[in-house]
């Protein structure tokens, strides 16, 4: 079993009369990107900032690296939030520098870490300008960076893609992937399906209040296929059903070939499949199993749970 960086245990909040929270529980492996998902109002941001200590819990324990969750823990997290916030009037480089040391760096650690960041971003020249001359995309950069420049053992990335453009959202993609290389734990709350798929070993996915499902990306999307295999094949004919073992649900013909969707039964493996299709006098050149992607399975789950 993987270690645990934080564990969630049977947590609760309300506000007033709404539950945002109704005995969720989530345990985030040390040393992976994992995936928070959920639609929106589904309790994501509330529990991201009940492990930041942002907000407290009705009931329910955090737990940190096996101990319930402190102060000094906080400082080892790097949260970057939805709601994007700096100071308009101030330079890029004195905001950058203040949040920094909020974080517990010295100045000259500070800014010889922030000055190699600016580089990495190629965003050096604006270190003197004021934050209200940025960009969205720009000052999103800056925030990235304060986030991660204390090199936390945690980090909590929430929409970190929001607002970039392809070829800049491309860069954070791999920074976020060379962070958790160096040993960084990711949280990354996002409706980006692709780039849970890409990125995420785990994932939990919250809807109205309640844990859906947590697991393995790859085992959720394996326990949620429909058992269909694509089949590419050459043959004279097109493939029948084969009774109490495969459904041909269609069969195309290209050129040279044709490529048939079956449906295996229940209990039915893909050898099974394929030793009852060259039955039919076939010569199989190819097949894969059809695996859903998580942007089928999170419409399904929550589709379902509503």
């Amino acid at each position: 079993m993987s270690e645990t960086i934080i564990q969630c245990k049977n947590i609760c909040k309300n506000f007033g009369e709404k539950t945002a929270l109704d005995n969720v529980s989530i345990d985030i492996p040390k040393g992976k990107i994992f995936g928070l998902l959920g639609p929106n109002g589904a309790g994501k941001t509330t529990l991201i900032r009940i492990i930041n200590r942002i907000t407290i819990p009705n009931s329910g324990v955090v737990y940190f690296e096996g101990k319930p969750i402190t102060r000094s823990d906080v400082a080892r997290i790097g949260y970057l939030p939805e709601e994007r916030g700096l100071y308009r009037k101030m330079e890029v480089g004195e905001q950058a520098m203040y949040l920094a040391r909020l974080k517990g760096m010295s100045i000259s650690e500070a800014k010889s870490a922030l000055k190699e960041w600016f580089v990495r971003f190629g965003i050096q020249d604006w270190w003197h300008k004021k934050v209200q001359e940025l960009s969205k995309g720009m000052a999103q950069k800056v925030q990235f960076i304060t986030t991660v420049v204390h090199k936390p053992s945690l980090m909590i990335l929430d929409e970190p893609f929001s607002g970039f453009d392809p070829v800049n959202a491309d860069i954070i993609r791999k920074e976020i992937l060379r962070l958790n290389r160096e040993g960084a734990t990711i949280i990354l709350s996002t409706h980006n399906m692709e780039s849970v798929e890409e990125l995420c070993e785990n994932i939990a996915l919250i809807n109205k209040s309640k844990l859906v499902i947590t697991g393995g990306v790859n085992e959720i999307r394996k326990k949620y296929g429909n058992n269909n295999i694509e089949l590419v094949y050459t043959g004279n004919s097109p493939l029948v059903s084969a009774k109490g073992i495969f459904n041909v649900i269609s069969d195309t013909l290209h050129q040279d070939s044709r490529t048939a969707i079956l449906s295996a039964c229940e209990g039915v493996s893909s050898n099974d499949c394929i030793q009852a299709v060259i039955q039919q006098g076939v010569c199989v050149n190819s097949f894969r199993e059809i695996i859903p992607g998580m942007n089928d399975i999170f419409i399904k789950l929550v589709t379902e749970a509503n």
